[in-house]
């Protein structure tokens, strides 16, 4: 039996994919910085082992690298833990600036570093939870934004340089309806911006792209494709895309208050 990893796998997204590569026949290992969360998770699932684990420490990647390879060999590992703080540059303190980019960015590239490092001679996946957010400019969520970005371009750098065989894949969904979203100011830009795209996605449909995505040679996926070709499309002029921001905004703000209203 293979082993997988699924770092943040305690809720939201991250059990969604833990269980359903628990479906497909792989130990799991459940990773999150809630320790007691993640082994809850890992019994209720079915998975081999959840564990404490704070993507911010190189060492403790190679750690749980060890961990899962005793459960058999590493096959697949899901760099999906991440924080969401929301806000302009400037309105974000100096804390959640670092937390940001420490944990979204180089959370992730320690788990690709300890991934492909232990993956042996059959390879393996690296599947990265990134976001829409990183294929163009999304005032409101500008550092959040940044690192994603940042993952999306080391992603397909590492694809290019890995070993036969490691496959190496960056998802990038549009609005996905966790607690991570909850949690971000509904009047803030950034949120009115994620509701005008309409229907909020689900961990589900998220879940199965990104484990549709082991296997495949795909390197790069937005979810939904429309809203990646539309937010790519604001790199190419971005004094103009500005200008259309507080017209996706207004609709960002109407579709909120419609779904508010009908709570």
């Amino acid at each position: 039996m293979d082993s997988c990893v699924v770092t943040g796998g305690a809720r939201g997204i991250g059990r969604g994919i833990a269980e359903r590569m628990v479906a497909r026949g792989y130990a799991v290992l459940v990773t999150d910085v809630d320790g007691d969360a993640a082994r809850r998770t890992a019994d209720e699932i079915g998975a081999a082992a959840g564990i404490e684990h704070d993507v911010r420490d190189a060492a403790a990647h190679r750690f749980v690298a060890t961990t899962a390879a005793d459960h058999g060999p590493l096959t697949a590992w899901f760099n999906n833990a991440g924080v969401g703080d929301d806000g302009s540059l400037v309105s974000l303190t100096d804390q959640q600036v670092r937390r940001l980019v420490e944990v979204n960015l180089l959370g992730c590239l320690w788990g690709m570093r300890a991934a492909v490092d232990a993956f042996g001679s059959r390879g393996g996946d690296v599947v990265n939870t990134a976001s829409l957010s990183g294929l163009g400019p999304v005032p409101g969520y500008a550092v959040y934004a940044a690192t994603k970005a940042a993952v999306v371009s080391v992603t397909m750098s590492v694809s290019a340089e890995a070993p036969r065989r490691v496959r190496v894949h960056a998802l990038c969904p549009d609005g996905v309806q966790t607690a991570m979203l909850d949690a971000q100011d509904k009047d803030g830009l950034g949120s009115q911006l994620v509701h005008s795209g309409g229907r909020i996605l689900t961990v589900d449909e998220t879940a199965d792209a990104a484990v549709a995505l082991v296997g495949s040679q795909r390197v790069v996926r937005s979810l939904p494709g429309w809203r990646g070709g539309l937010v790519r499309s604001t790199t190419l002029a971005p004094s103009v895309a500005r200008h259309g921001t507080r017209l996706f905004a207004a609709r960002g703000r109407r579709l909120i208050a419609r779904r508010t209203g009908e709570r």
